[in-house]
C-alpha cells in the first residue's frame, strides 16, 4: 500500500502526464488560450494535492476542476466538516481567485 507522499507524488505525476498529452489541444472561441489551461491544471494539481495530503480529506472522492482561477469542488464528502476542509485547502491554494463548492454531504443511515 503507498504510504501519503507516495500517494500525492504518484497523483501529481499524473496530473502533469494529463497535462502534457492534452495542452496541444486546439482552443476554439470562447475557451481558455492553452497558457491560461496550463494555469488552471497547476491550480488544480495543487489543491489535489492538498487534499491528498490532509487525512480529512478524500482526494479520491471530491473532484476538482478549474476554469480562470475559479476552482469547483464537486463529489461526496463524509461529512461537513469534510466538505468545509475542502473548501479551506482550495481557498488558501495559491492562484485561486475563487471557490465555488458543490459537494454532496452523504449522510450514513
Amino acid at each position: 500500500m503507498l504510504n501519503k507522499s507516495a500517494l500525492t507524488l504518484a497523483l501529481a505525476a499524473a496530473l502533469v502526464a494529463t497535462v502534457a498529452t492534452t495542452s496541444g489541444c486546439a482552443v476554439t472561441r470562447n475557451q481558455e488560450s492553452v497558457g491560461a489551461y496550463v494555469d488552471d491544471t497547476a491550480l488544480t494539481t495543487r489543491v489535489k494535492a492538498k487534499f491528498a495530503a490532509d487525512p480529512t480529506v478524500s482526494a479520491m472522492a471530491i473532484s476538482v476542476e478549474t476554469m480562470k482561477g475559479t476552482v469547483q469542488l464537486s463529489g461526496f464528502a463524509k461529512s461537513h466538516e469534510e466538505k468545509a476542509m475542502a473548501e479551506k485547502l482550495a481557498r488558501e491554494t495559491s492562484g485561486v481567485v475563487a471557490v465555488r463548492n458543490d459537494i454532496a454531504v452523504r449522510h450514513s443511515s
